[in-house]
């Protein structure tokens, strides 16, 4: 049989796991030989048509997917115009987007002849032997179709024994030429989040630490230098976070990693191994959702607001060796507008590597999705699922939150313009909220504005609500190399001779404005718009 896999991710820099973590199972079985096996790739940008007619070069008979959110809608478009074009294909579905009832899904999209719930490593081989047999399909755990007109749902597949699972990598469909590849330690979570699809995974699975050494070295072998940690429990369990951070310091400087760390844990002992870390080797993500208990307990999410926030103190202080990136959730039950704004402002004034803030996903397969109802969630039929509104915050309440979201992107998060955002939030609740209100209407257009004119666009808003911070400003306009013919309070640009030993290369100028003066000087063999340095006139 001429087996294909559509292989569509959210950008080009991801790649799933899961076509070589399947076909890895069957690797030099009968399955494997006697079945021609390919794989055509894009993402959500590619061209829809390109993709389509890579799929008719190949005339498959079978052809497998798997969906997530973000890809959903993509996807099913070409599945759909795919089954137009060859009626006869077979087409089989997995990934989160089948975590939970799939029933009206299969009726709605006639041309998918089954999905598959939870996890498929066992899949291929004992569904491939019976394709065409589909009376017999219910024996398959996990699989969900349509039979004479009647739904059948084999349950979600669950498997035991993880690491005895042979690797993704052992496959050739491995992909390992992106800017990172994802290692997935573990599987469940010690955490029981209802808006999470691995709230309900239990129990914890995990990988040796030999095990994943002999990853580790496979991948520096391919010249692989970022590793994505898939471990929601990374640090679930002290004695375990202890053995995995010794292990990627066998790796420093030839690997790096990102893993996701739950603040509401770091004890003491794990804070003295995390101190010792070096630089560049970490990158870490950690969850803190809501900074108010009564949200987190709705969710119930384990860990207490006081413990998360000292967490997330400690690992601040660490940012000269590692980043920690940290999100919220805008509509979780009991979470409204104000309590958001005052979050993220709080945790930008704790100078967080990254903020993120997102809208809430009422997921398929989540114990939020079950409760949604009962909860007032209003949310999208459609993928990505997103929260329209709750008892708590109205949409257009989120949209503002969406908007701030945007502003934590282009100001704070890896941008020029950090510090002094920083010091707006510094200033209160009030200015921070305001600034809201002044992108509101513009918000959207700011991502494809020049990196000049989005800083004209906050010094707009600190002209007409905190003029303290202009001369700061100014000065970050000057360092950062925009236009200085263009700086916002300019009076004069005039050259000087700084000192007599300067080379020709050197040059500097005294910059006059209304908020102040500086000598601003220039290597020209480096760089002819950004200074070398500063000085207060």
């Amino acid at each position: 049989m001429k087996i294909l896999w559509l292989d569509i991710n959210s950008s080009y820099s991801h790649a799933s796991l899961a076509l070589p973590a399947l076909h890895a199972q069957i690797i030099g079985t009968p399955l494997d030989k006697g079945n021609s096996w390919n794989v055509v790739r894009g993402s959500t940008k590619s061209d829809m048509d390109e993709i389509i007619g890579q799929v008719e070069q190949e005339e498959p008979e079978i052809l497998f997917a798997t969906l997530w959110l973000f890809t959903h809608e993509f996807v099913i478009n070409i599945l759909s115009r795919i089954k137009a074009l060859r009626p006869g294909v077979m087409i089989v579905l997995g990934g989160p987007e089948f975590l939970g009832e799939n029933e009206e899904f299969l009726r709605r999209n006639i041309g998918i002849d089954a999905v598959f719930r939870g996890e498929g490593e066992e899949f291929l081989g004992q569904w491939l032997p019976i394709c065409h047999e589909k009376g017999k399909w219910s024996d398959v755990k996990g699989l969900c179709f349509i039979l004479d007109g009647n739904y059948i749902d084999c349950g979600k597949a669950v498997v035991s024994d993880f690491a005895s699972l042979r690797y993704p990598e052992e496959s050739p469909f491995f992909v390992s030429d992106r800017s990172f590849v994802q290692l997935e330690t573990t599987r469940g979570c010690f955490n029981s989040c209802q808006f999470c699809v691995s709230g309900a995974d239990k129990p914890v699975r995990s990988l040796s630490i030999e095990q994943i050494r002999s990853r580790l070295n496979y991948f520096e072998k391919k010249n692989i230098k970022s590793i994505r940690m898939l471990d929601r429990t990374f640090n679930g369990s002290t004695k375990r976070c202890k053995e995995m951070l010794d292990l990627m310091t066998e790796y420093n400087g030839r690997l790096t990693f990102h893993l996701e760390i739950h603040p509401s844990l770091l004890k003491g002992e794990l804070r003295d191994e995390l101190n010792k870390m070096p630089k560049g080797l970490l990158h870490l993500e950690a969850g803190i959702q809501s900074l108010h208990d009564e949200v987190l307990s709705e969710c119930t999410r384990n860990g207490d607001v006081e413990s998360a926030l000292d967490g997330l103190e400690f690992l601040f202080t660490l940012s000269d060796r590692m980043e920690t990136h940290t999100d919220l959730i805008a509509g979780l039950p009991l979470y409204c507008y104000r309590d958001i704004v005052e979050d993220a402002r709080v945790l930008v004034t704790m100078n967080a590597g990254e903020v993120q803030l997102e809208t809430l996903k009422v997921l398929p397969g989540t114990r939020m999705r079950e409760r949604a109802e009962e909860l007032g969630l209003r949310y999208s039929p459609v993928p990505p699922y997103e929260i329209l509104s709750t008892p708590h915050i109205s949409f257009n309440e989120l949209r503002r939150a969406m908007i701030l979201s945007r502003l934590l992107d282009i100001y704070f998060n890896h941008s020029p313009l950090r510090e002094l955002f920083r010091e707006i939030a510094m200033d209160g609740f009030e200015l921070f909220e305001k600034i809201v209100d002044f992108f509101d209407k513009e918000s959207g257009q700011l991502f494809f504005l020049s990196l000049e004119n989005k800083t004209k666009k906050l010094y707009s808003f600190i002209e007409k609500f905190d003029p303290k911070h202009i001369a700061q400003f100014q000065r970050i306009w000057i360092e950062n190399g925009i236009n200085m013919n263009t700086l916002p309070g300019l009076k004069s640009v005039e050259p000087i001779q700084y000192s007599s030993s300067d080379e020709k290369h050197i040059r500097s100028y005294r910059v006059s404005t209304d908020k102040g003066c500086w000598i601003v000087r220039y290597d020209r063999s480096v760089s002819q718009s950004v200074p070398i340095e500063i000085l207060e006139n």
